[in-house]
């Protein structure tokens, strides 16, 4: 089946970016929010969106670039027709906060709430007796397994993941991934939609905690932190370490100001309450660092109102 409306279960971050990049391919789209309040938290991010999609592709058709395959392939850019598109995708995605309304005739939903168990699994007892027979279910969460809520969405056949790096426009990959009640054909079916929104499709064919990108950055991530919360430097040396000294465009500072710092809590808080989900080798590697530091120190941060980028200061300032 080839998916036609599209639903995406909340409009943070990725979720938000997630909405954009499907209705600038085309798709009818609509963002499930819970509250006023978190309409007036998901429209600034569209706002901006739109921009930064005019902005690259003005950059592209300069050649001050980077190029941005998520929005346009080099042999085919037409400036005028891509500028068209984000104005239509704009314009045409729909908030909604009633969740009936909201899927009555979904093709696809993609959950895209924040790494928290217990939120996930009540939204999905919800959405289950919403949901239409056709309606094919996906996760985008960054680290927890299809296999924990599959029994929670009632219809384990049609739940899968589809997870998404950062700033997708540009880091155009969607990692797809099964559980073992997952229909093969709805797999494909992923693969296919992945293809369809511009995305390199990777195939995830055994559940990992971490999928592919995760399982490399979140280490990585940890580790910058665990430096920060245990007082060897502070973050702005930390990620000069990092960019300097290996050319990556970020640092693990700056790269929790981009995904927020609400979603690096739920992750510190996560890795290390939840058994088996590092090998016994990176555990061990793993124990010296300072969980509860982290903790504290994000604790603080999300307690001012310091959420990152979204919110204008972070680690960094961006205001």
């Amino acid at each position: 089946m080839r998916y036609s409306k599209v639903v995406i279960g909340g409009g943070g971050v990725l979720g938000s970016q997630i909405a954009f990049q499907t209705a600038f391919c085309g798709f009818d789209v609509t963002i499930w929010l819970r509250s006023e309040s978190s309409i007036t938290r998901t429209q600034p991010k569209l706002d901006q969106l739109k921009e930064t999609y005019l902005e690259a592709i003005e950059k592209m058709a300069s050649g001050e670039g980077p190029w941005c395959a998520g929005i346009a392939a080099e042999e085919n850019f037409k400036k005028e027709e891509l500028i068209a598109k984000v104005n239509r995708a704009y314009e045409s995605i729909q908030l909604e906060l009633d969740l009936k309304k909201a899927v009555g005739d979904a093709d696809l939903v993609i959950e895209s709430m924040a790494e928290n168990t217990n939120d996930k699994i009540v939204f999905y007892k919800a959405l289950a007796p919403l949901l239409p027979e056709k309606t094919v279910l996906v996760t985008n969460s960054s680290t927890l397994l299809p296999s924990a809520f599959a029994k929670y969405t009632g219809r384990p056949e049609k739940y899968l993941s589809l997870h998404f790096a950062n700033s997708i426009w540009k880091n155009n990959t969607a990692e797809v991934m099964a559980q073992d009640k997952t229909d093969k054909k709805h797999f494909d079916e992923l693969i296919q939609f992945a293809n369809d929104i511009r995305m390199i499709a990777l195939p995830v064919l055994k559940e990992k905690n971490g999928y592919l990108l995760n399982s490399m950055l979140v280490p990585f991530l940890l580790s910058g932190l665990d430096l920060y919360a245990s007082g060897v430097s502070d973050p702005k040396s930390i990620d000069m370490a990092w960019t300097h000294g290996t050319g990556a465009p970020k640092g693990p500072f700056q790269i929790f100001d981009t995904v927020g710092l609400t979603t690096a809590y739920n992750i510190v808080h996560q890795y290390q309450s939840v058994p088996g989900i590092f090998s016994p080798l990176l555990k061990k590697m793993m124990m010296p660092y300072n969980f509860k530091a982290m903790e504290s120190i994000l604790n603080k941060y999300i307690a001012e109102g310091k959420l990152g980028v979204s919110s204008g200061e972070g680690f960094y300032k961006y205001k």
